[in-house]
């Protein structure tokens, strides 16, 4: 499938709106669907980055068609007048690797450690400047946002940084910084990814996901408000899909297959997708 620049244009012009933040996504920081809404949002990161999606939002009209045209120029590198599916995935994979080094390097530069020309951050340096503890002190306990404490959060940051640090050494190189920043990029840190999920949607600490625990995760009634039909049809899918032992719950290698299913290349599905929103006409 090809498609003219100007379609193209339109069709990414009107990827902007509403943001709505939850996990952290492999081409966006936004759910891709909101329970079974498309979030154009998603889009719009996917395809200009993060930053340039946020510098977009507050363009006019006629400057974010200009850009995008100039920017559709460079997706087209055969310079043929079309955009092609693998230049689109090329692209998309190019500004989700611009925005994990730029920001990298926006944090990296933060630490006085590295300011003072130091090649590797240690974990004291990183939990002053973080959390604006000292190495004899102890956080305290106290709640934070959604019921998570300092103590919570330096022990998470501290399990991501023992499997970042691949020498053991206790310090962090730039490389293994980054792969404690974004864990989800680096396969030796996958496993992370999976116990945090799975320690974020499971409420009741009985370290399972539930039916319930599952779609809390993706959906929280309302009062008054009838259910959607979506809802039922996630429960379905769970208990065909998600449950693969059919215990009831999800354990970690369900959770595994759930959010890092094999096979599936990310930026090939959202090119896709936005190849089909971007043919109006269907015509391949």
């Amino acid at each position: 499938m090809n498609l003219t620049y100007p379609l193209l244009c339109i069709v990414l012009l009107a990827h902007a709106g509403c943001t709505i933040p939850r996990h952290h996504k492999p081409l966006s920081e936004q759910d891709h669907y909101d329970g079974k809404e498309h979030n154009e949002d998603y889009d719009h990161e996917a395809f200009l980055g993060r930053e340039q999606a946020d510098e977009f939002d507050h363009l006019s009209p006629e400057e974010s068609l200009r850009r995008l045209g100039l920017l559709v120029d460079k997706i087209d590198k055969d310079k043929d007048g079309f955009v092609t599916e693998n230049e689109l995935v090329d692209w998309i994979k190019f500004t989700q690797k611009r925005y994990v080094t730029e920001d990298v390097n926006r944090q990296w530069g933060t630490f006085e450690a590295v300011q003072q020309n130091t090649a590797e951050l240690s974990w004291d340096e990183y939990k002053k400047t973080t959390y604006g503890f000292e190495p004899e002190e102890d956080p305290e306990d106290s709640e934070q946002t959604h019921g998570i404490t300092y103590k919570n959060m330096l022990e998470r940051d501290r399990r991501r940084w023992d499997r970042a640090d691949q020498n053991q050494d206790g310090r962090l190189t730039k490389d293994e910084y980054t792969d404690f920043l974004h864990p989800e990029e680096a396969t030796h840190m996958l496993d992370v990814v999976v116990t945090e999920t799975l320690e974020d949607v499971d409420k009741d600490k009985d370290g399972f996901v539930s039916v319930d625990e599952y779609i809390g995760d993706m959906y929280q009634p309302v009062e008054g408000q009838a259910e959607p039909e979506w809802v039922a049809t996630e429960r379905e899918q769970f208990a065909t899909f998600r449950d693969k032992d059919g215990d009831g719950k999800m354990g970690a290698e369900e959770v595994r297959q759930w959010i890092l299913p094999e096979d599936y290349d990310h930026s090939g599905a959202e090119a896709k997708h936005l190849l089909f929103e971007a043919d109006a006409n269907k015509v391949n």
